[in-house]
């Protein structure tokens, strides 16, 4: 028996991080930090003492330079306010005018030109430093967003190419699709479970909504006879099974496959070969980890069809965990969406989401445009085609009624000027393919910029505003 453990799978990609200043080495990092150190403040007291007692003890007659020729001293403030901003510039400023107060006799005429030139210079550095520190800010942030989509993304195709081998393999075995997976998996991510709610005396409550229903379905789809699943509270692997399925066992909690799947994030599991180990009490461990590569709970599998245990059915359990726990860490909001909004796409609902989120985080700006068609044959023709003129990091929610189409857009990272750029691009492509524009085709546009702590209220206002009653 051996241990090993699934590796390259899309399912357990590890997070992307994003550095808005590109890859710095150690030496230009400590020069010019992407971010500001909690010890800030300490640090610039202790350069500028320490520059000023250098320079005291080169030149006690004149410990500011101000006979040099140039204000050499003044680059220390410089470099402080391009580290961590104007404040702390102007801080070492007042360090420097304590210096002159200090060293210099009373009757010495006050060096107004010396300290104005260098406060104008701190204040210019640090309005710079303070403006490239928040739009890096900014740009980490919508790069943690597009990571998020790209990791869903890298899901969702794969969960797709392994449906079309699965038809040709199971389809007269099993009744249920992976495409039912998926729809399976959304509804269960997203499940209020009451009887969790008051979890019974001496149990630990669920921390993941519809966890007895994952493993479950899990179990079915993977062929899983006995397995138990335990949550992972701050990096801590809990004792008490949130969900278990067959015969009920207590977790070993240094067995050599519980340690390999927490510390590498992967699925470990044995398989026979000819060469001799420590033999685990468990087949499959297998980690429940969220896209931005949170770990949430473990699968410990005790007992399974020897046949399953292969690299395809390991791979599509993880995929499977994992695509749950991403959905797991939007469910609450999503679903206040789904409640204001019961006909809303719950991929919709889920970018919505993860937008307003990013806008309350990191001041992202998104927006919501819903374009209302007459229903008629001219109005239909120009709905499809502003379908296709969709940019690619868009989501659209077609709603068609008998009076007229409506089609709902969601815009990440666009404001009030990328509104405009979209609807100009529409106007002219209308222009060049129908000779009309949106007014002369009596399209209505309504715009919504995403904004405080309820998305979805904020969506059924712009639905009615489009004359749609959801």
């Amino acid at each position: 028996m051996n241990t090993a453990a699934v590796e390259n799978n899309p399912g357990a990609s590890k997070p992307r991080h994003a550095h808005p200043f590109g890859n710095l080495g150690r030496v230009r990092r400590l020069l010019a930090p992407a971010v500001a150190r909690p010890f800030a403040i300490v640090e610039t007291v202790v350069l500028v003492l320490v520059v000023l007692a250098v320079a005291r003890w080169l030149h006690p007659e004149d410990p500011l330079l101000l006979h040099a020729g140039f204000p050499w001293l003044w680059l220390v403030p410089l470099l402080v306010a391009l580290r961590y901003g104007a404040l702390l510039g102007l801080l070492s400023g007042a360090f420097m005018l304590g210096a002159w107060t200090l060293f210099y006799q009373h009757g010495d005429p006050f060096p107004t030109l010396y300290f104005a030139g260098g406060l104008i210079q701190t204040i210019l550095a640090g309005h710079f430093g303070d403006t490239w520190g928040s739009r890096a800010g900014r740009a980490s942030s919508l790069n943690d967003y597009l990571n998020d989509r790209l990791v869903a993304l890298t899901n969702s195709h794969y969960l797709m190419r392994l449906s079309h081998e699965r038809l040709e393999k199971d389809l007269l075995s099993r009744p249920t699709t992976l495409r039912d997976s998926i729809t399976e998996l959304r509804r269960l991510s997203v499940a209020t479970d009451t009887a969790l709610a008051v979890p019974a005396a001496g149990k630990e409550s669920d921390p993941l909504g519809g966890a007895s229903g994952l493993l479950e379905f899990v179990a079915q789809a993977c062929q899983i006879e006995v397995a138990a699943l335990y949550p992972v509270h701050h990096g801590k692997l809990g004792t008490q099974a949130i969900a278990q399925i067959g015969d009920a066992f207590e977790l070993a909690m240094h067995d050599e496959l519980v340690t390999h799947a927490l510390n590498t994030l992967s699925v470990a599991h044995l398989k026979n070969e000819n060469t001799v180990v420590p033999v685990s009490q468990y087949l499959v461990c297998a980690p429940l980890v969220s896209a931005d590569g949170e770990l949430r709970a473990l699968l410990v599998v005790k007992r399974m069809p020897f046949l399953s245990l292969n690299f395809d059915n390991l791979q599509l359990l993880l995929v499977l965990l994992g695509y749950y726990a991403d959905g797991v860490e939007h469910s609450a909001f999503v679903q206040r969406i789904l409640d204001s909004v019961p006909n809303c796409p719950y991929e919709f609902a889920l970018d919505l989401s993860r937008l307003t989120r990013l806008q309350q985080k990191a001041g992202v700006a998104s927006s919501l445009v819903a374009l209302a068609f007459p229903r008629d044959e001219e109005g239909d023709s120009l709905f499809e085609h502003v379908m296709r003129r969709r940019r690619s990091l868009d989501v659209m929610w077609p709603v068609q009624t008998a009076k007229q189409s409506v089609l709902v857009n969601l815009m990440p990272a666009t404001d009030t000027t990328g509104i405009d750029g979209y609807l100009a691009r529409i106007e002219a492509s209308l222009t060049a393919q129908f000779n009309t524009d949106l007014e002369h085709a009596r399209v209505g546009v309504h715009t919504l910029h995403l904004e405080g702590d309820e998305p979805g209220a904020a969506l059924m206002r712009l639905l009615k505003r489009s004359g749609l009653d959801v």
